[in-house]
């Protein structure tokens, strides 16, 4: 059952069009071909699985996806650029919905499908993640691993949300935190948790498929679908694929 539901997650895991808007994931989409980060905000990775209320795994990363594009529902969407994201390959924005008077950030925030992140909120979405979690909206009405947590790889972090049980801990982190995750179609690059990279501000390495590393990786810790993801979830490029000097 596990192993189907995952699939069906990354079958699912192709960017999502929303009124001429690429949505990438929960808290990150394209405008007029410029990226934008959510700010204030931390939403599921597309590839993270979280816990259903039914004690079953869900593909929320996908999901966080979809309840964004519900919320564009076709409409035009307009950002306010902060400028560039800590490495520098996406910007931070506050995007706006037209007809909304609340901005997007705090929208997916209040629906349960992002947290409230702090320093960078700097408090502004507390009632609404507060609001989420005591009705259990969006990732609350399950057990989850922080997207913050979950993207470094920490698998004994504290876990959140109404379904989280103690008896079940090991089997749950087992679900949010898979050895061999799936590959999504068309996410090739393999990314890998390592100390190394940590020194130079990096969390981990991500090996292309023309890179000599690419055959030795057989166990990756993450997916990604092109190198600015790998980039802008603190990877860095294995120094074998760099291109070799004349």
């Amino acid at each position: 059952m596990r192993s189907l539901i995952l699939i069906l997650a990354i079958i699912s895991a192709s960017p999502s069009w929303a009124a001429g808007v690429v949505v990438k994931d929960g808290g990150t989409l394209q405008v007029a071909g410029v990226t934008y980060r959510l700010d204030g905000i931390d939403a599921p990775e597309l590839d993270q699985m979280c816990i259903d209320e039914h004690a079953d795994p869900w593909a929320c990363g996908v999901e966080a996806r979809e309840q964004l594009v519900k919320l564009i529902g076709g409409r035009a969407v307009r950002c306010e650029d902060l400028g560039l994201a800590p490495y520098r390959s996406r910007h931070i924005g506050i995007c706006t919905v037209e007809g909304e008077t609340a901005t997007l950030n705090q929208l997916v925030v209040r629906q349960g499908f992002a947290l409230n992140f702090e320093p960078y909120a700097r408090g502004r979405f507390k009632d609404d993640e507060a609001g989420a979690r005591d009705n259990r909206r969006g990732l609350w009405k399950g057990c989850f691993a922080t997207p913050y947590e979950f993207r470094r790889g920490r698998e004994d972090g504290a876990l959140l949300g109404d379904s989280c049980r103690a008896d079940k801990d090991s089997e749950i982190r087992a679900v949010l935190f898979p050895e061999n995750p799936v590959m999504p179609p068309g996410c090739s690059i393999k990314g890998k948790f390592a100390v190394r990279a940590r020194v130079t501000g990096n969390i981990g390495v991500y090996h292309l498929q023309g890179c000599r590393s690419y055959p030795g990786v057989t166990e990756p810790d993450r997916w990604f679908c092109s190198e600015e993801d790998a980039q802008a979830a603190g990877f860095r490029k294995a120094y074998n694929c760099r291109a070799k000097r004349k």
